[in-house]
């Protein structure tokens, strides 16, 4: 079979399966970036945006931020939310108009809501609001991940070959440790899914399992105080 012959999918298993691959690792200060874990994209038979691609995502999200804050690392949930013109939105609003299109994601509006299975600490985690696909694009994480002294990103959310992507890119052009948690990513469609997976693990990431990421953090110690206070 030549390889333009191969699905994405099977791409992505012999990328996983090299054992030469080398990897970047997880640092001594990680941050959690879930990425648009809102109803708008979670909701799969309400809205026409949304999808699955592993039923136990959200149970792994949440793993991962209970293990987070146990450690005292920093926990961000970005969501996508636009006010009524949508002219915050700008030139990515403009492709298409119809009632479950980007731009008409409002602010307030259930669309815009996180998933009601998500365990949020609204006290202490930090929410993005977020207007382009990258969560770094034009918002305050590197300011606090500077103040934090993170040193590496793992990122989770939707979509794989959109705001993950986006989001993982910045991420390693910005010289942090980078990894993806693979269950706790989702797309649409799965030749997208894999084929970012990839590309993600060929170049940007550590694109491994979520218990593997979890195992990882546990090896962690914990910070006894975060920076700003107790936790």
């Amino acid at each position: 079979m030549q390889t333009s012959d191969k699905s994405a999918r099977q791409l992505y298993a012999e990328v996983k399966a090299n054992p030469t691959r080398k990897r970047f690792g997880m640092g001594r200060v990680p941050a959690l970036i879930n990425v648009d874990l809102q109803k708008a994209y979670t909701c799969v038979g309400e809205f026409a945006t949304a999808y699955e691609t592993d039923p136990k995502q959200l149970d792994y999200v949440n793993q991962l931020a209970a293990e987070f804050r146990a450690k005292g690392f920093p926990v961000i949930w970005t969501y996508v939310a636009y006010m009524e013109s949508g002219e915050d939105c700008g030139i990515w609003g403009t492709r298409t108009n119809t009632p479950d299109s980007l731009q008409n994601i409002k602010v307030g509006s259930r669309r815009s809501e996180f998933d009601d299975r998500l365990q949020i600490d609204k006290v202490r985690d930090i929410i993005v609001n977020k207007r382009m696909a990258s969560a770094f694009f034009e918002t305050n994480l590197g300011s606090i991940f500077n103040f934090h002294g993170v040193d590496t990103v793992v990122v989770t959310g939707g979509s794989t070959s959109g705001c993950v992507r986006a989001t993982v890119v910045d991420s390693l052009q910005r010289s942090y440790r980078t990894i993806v948690p693979e269950e706790c990513t989702a797309d649409k469609h799965e030749s997208p899914h894999f084929a970012n997976l990839y590309d993600m693990a060929l170049k940007y990431a550590d694109v491994i399992s979520a218990e593997e990421t979890l195992a990882q953090l546990r090896a962690l110690p914990a910070r006894a105080t975060p920076p700003g206070g107790s936790r």
